[in-house]
């Protein structure tokens, strides 16, 4: 962590030195909480997107995953909020949407930790889902690369301490039920303030391999 900008000790917030964090996907539901609560709790957050954000990258690319990390510059941590899947029947899939599904939530992911194993002084926080856990139709390339991401932060945990690595598993948010709730039926939603907080466990706490779910 460096020193600088401090916590506010009040409100239950703790008073340890701000984080200069890279957050990917900053302009989606999630990371806009997620950037938010960051902020607020007094990090300096540098946002990531493919056309918005401070920073303009695509991380389903390795050569651009990094150049992200030579224009960031040294960060305490990484947080990810994006990760694209695509979602159809599986008789209805072709090796081409699998490799995407791969490409765009697992390998991404992968390589904002291998490649930041030089950049980064503190952790990285993954996002997975529900669907590792909890299938639905039309999920199975989203089922699988949750998963994916899921085991390859129990086995990378174990290898790049001191630094840490975990992932984030959210549900379906409340504030997303209107456009997203038919396809997860009987399933509980969660508030974005508790995915949020879920991020904010995994930055600022100690654990390492852990797949926090909101």
């Amino acid at each position: 962590m460096r020193r600088g900008k401090h916590f506010t000790p009040k409100l239950g917030v703790p008073s340890v030195p701000g984080m200069k964090i890279l957050l990917i996907g900053a302009a989606g539901l999630i990371g806009a909480a997620v950037h938010k609560t960051l902020t607020d709790r007094g990090h300096d957050v540098l946002t990531v997107g493919r056309s918005s954000g401070e920073l303009r990258f695509d991380v389903t690319d390795p050569e651009r995953v990094g150049a992200l990390y030579a224009a960031a510059g040294p960060v305490d941590a990484v947080v990810s909020a994006a990760g694209d899947v695509p979602f159809k029947p599986l008789a209805d899939l072709t090796a081409d949407d699998f490799r995407a599904g791969f490409a765009g939530k697992v390998l991404s992911q992968v390589e904002l930790v291998r490649q930041g194993l030089a950049h980064v002084k503190g952790s990285f926080t993954l996002i997975t889902g529900v669907l590792a856990r909890e299938p639905i139709v039309s999920g199975s390339v989203a089922s699988l690369a949750n998963g994916a991401v899921e085991a390859f932060v129990r086995a990378a945990a174990v290898e790049i301490a001191p630094l840490r690595v975990n992932a984030v598993s959210p549900t379906v948010v409340t504030e997303a039920l209107d456009a997203y709730g038919d396809f997860f039926p009987g399933m509980p939603p969660v508030d974005l303030a508790a995915v949020a907080q879920a991020y904010v466990r995994s930055v600022e706490g100690p654990l390492t391999g852990q797949v926090f779910i909101p």
